[in-house]
């Protein structure tokens, strides 16, 4: 790659500039990964993701685990359902959770690897 010679450089490689923009995703889909990362923004969901990669598990055990109220791990796990990284089952009057697939597992891995890589 060849540097610019501009003394105030505002030069674009306009040839190179358009292939990639050419392959850039959609706007909406840049935007639901953007939000997904966000949810992982939170160190109280990423300590519930890594406690259900270990074990499905109900509300109290989480809240015991994260030394958190089960009304505040109820309010992470709404959002981890919705931005479904978690799914449920219920067995009696016990709602279980798990993560809900191995891209899960990979998104907070690659995370891990990148912070121990440091």
């Amino acid at each position: 790659m060849k540097e610019c010679q501009c003394e105030n450089c505002i030069c674009v490689n306009e040839e190179l500039a358009k292939k990639v923009k050419k392959k850039m995703l959609d706007d909406d889909i840049l935007f639901d990964i953007a939000e997904c990362f966000k949810i992982f923004g939170d160190s109280t969901r990423i300590k519930i993701i890594y406690a259900l990669k270990l074990s499905e598990l109900c509300v109290n055990d989480l809240a015991f685990i994260t030394n958190s109220t089960p009304s505040a791990i109820s309010h992470q796990l709404r959002i981890l359902k919705q931005a479904k990284l978690v799914k449920s089952k219920k067995i009696g009057k016990v709602v279980y959770y798990s993560l809900h697939d191995n891209h899960v597992i990979k998104l907070f891995e690659i995370g891990r690897d990148h912070v121990e890589e440091l």
